[in-house]
């Protein structure tokens, strides 16, 4: 067990000598989705709570989607779904873009939980007390200025518990980006136990043949 630690840790925390590898790219792929997913949830969630149907629907089904679909089976639709598209393949940017495993893999992760921490937020904008809202109007507050400056804060601060418990969510949620072949952490642990299973798996059966020999020529 010290020999694989010995001969592999750089390749499980950050490095294999060609691209970066385990923790770093669960780290990236955490950050990354979380604050680009958080930040359109901001937008969204204003957008949910909007008294305009027409604003508030296609939000609503964008995290009906996201939020009643397995992230594996979305993942799955990114990285060999939409490749299969012709206007992906005959797009340049697309292309290049949809290729990518970890490029797909962030895009699942972002987008999903974004619907998730859209609704939390949206359950918080409704959550700040009336009396907040009507007092900022009486000053004079515009529209901008009262989710500036009273709104945002305040829900913010009430999602916090809901929100941190999504963050850790998504920290587990990384591990299905072995099936995009992203070296993860769990991608790289799995390349290492195929490797010495392997060599494992060749003394148990020359073992095991030398037993049989051994009992039929007995």
């Amino acid at each position: 067990m010290i020999e694989i630690i010995q001969e592999y840790w750089k390749s499980l925390l950050w490095t294999d000598g060609y691209r970066f590898t385990g923790v770093a790219i669960t780290l990236w792929l955490l950050i990354s989705s979380v604050v680009m997913g958080g930040i359109l949830a901001v937008f969204l969630a204003i957008g949910r709570v909007s008294s305009n149907k027409f604003i508030q629907f296609p939000i609503w089904l964008f995290t009906y989607i996201f939020r009643g679909t397995p992230l594996y089976v979305q993942l799955l639709v990114f990285y060999s779904g939409m490749y299969t598209l012709e206007i992906v393949k005959g797009t340049e940017l697309l292309n290049a873009f949809f290729r990518s495993g970890l490029n797909c893999t962030v895009l699942a992760l972002t987008l999903n939980t974004c619907a998730y921490t859209t609704e939390i937020f949206a359950g918080a904008i409704r959550s700040v007390p009336a009396g907040e809202i009507e007092a900022a109007r009486a000053y004079g507050f515009s529209s901008v200025k009262l989710y500036r400056c009273i709104i945002l804060p305040s829900a913010l601060r009430i999602a916090l518990p809901a929100y941190s418990n999504e963050v850790i969510l998504m920290l587990h949620s990384t591990a299905l980006a072995f099936t995009a072949t992203v070296p993860d952490l769990l991608k790289i642990a799995r390349d290492i136990n195929s490797a010495h299973l392997s060599a494992v798996h060749r003394v148990w059966h020359r073992r095991g043949a030398l037993f049989n020999y051994l009992v039929c020529a007995d």
